[in-house]
């Protein structure tokens, strides 16, 4: 399918590569479909771009690849509500965002998607362990961008 981006134009996007939260994400209830595009072959980050507003996109990443202890407990409704019984079968997003030379992720409100059928949902976690500022990677390092583990 093409989309229209306003940071790349039109790009095809494969069926097998949109995602659909059916309550929005927080702020943006009335954007439910995204097309998760990748950045780089080998890269950690994506851009999830809403279908319907080109100019609304976030670029997200697996937590974990920056921190290894991210674990988060998902309440059996909000399972269900991605038509899951248990976390198999799922994969959890974090928004990113740059603040100054620091890539930081919200790790209070990730995403949590169903793999086989793309639909997902924010959670608002009340663990206050991570916060929605938690910092990956500093990209002012004279040896280059590493990643920062809590």
């Amino acid at each position: 399918m093409m989309i229209e981006t306003s940071r790349f134009g039109g790009i095809e996007v494969d069926d097998q590569r949109f995602l659909n939260f059916p309550r929005g994400l927080l702020g943006f209830p009335d954007d439910r479909e995204y097309a998760l595009i990748q950045t780089g072959e080998n890269s950690a980050f994506y851009w999830m771009q809403a279908v319907h507003r080109p100019e609304l996109a976030f670029v997200v990443c697996d937590p974990r690849m920056f921190v290894p202890d991210y674990r988060i407990a998902i309440k059996a409704e909000d399972l269900a509500q991605i038509g899951l019984s248990d976390t198999q079968g799922s994969q959890v997003f974090a928004i990113v965002n740059k603040v100054d030379n620091r890539l930081t992720g919200n790790l209070q409100g990730p995403l949590v998607v169903n793999v086989a059928t793309r639909v997902g949902k924010q959670l608002v976690l009340s663990d206050k362990k991570f916060s929605t500022r938690h910092e990956l990677m500093d990209l002012g390092r004279s040896s280059g961008a590493s990643a920062r583990t809590a």
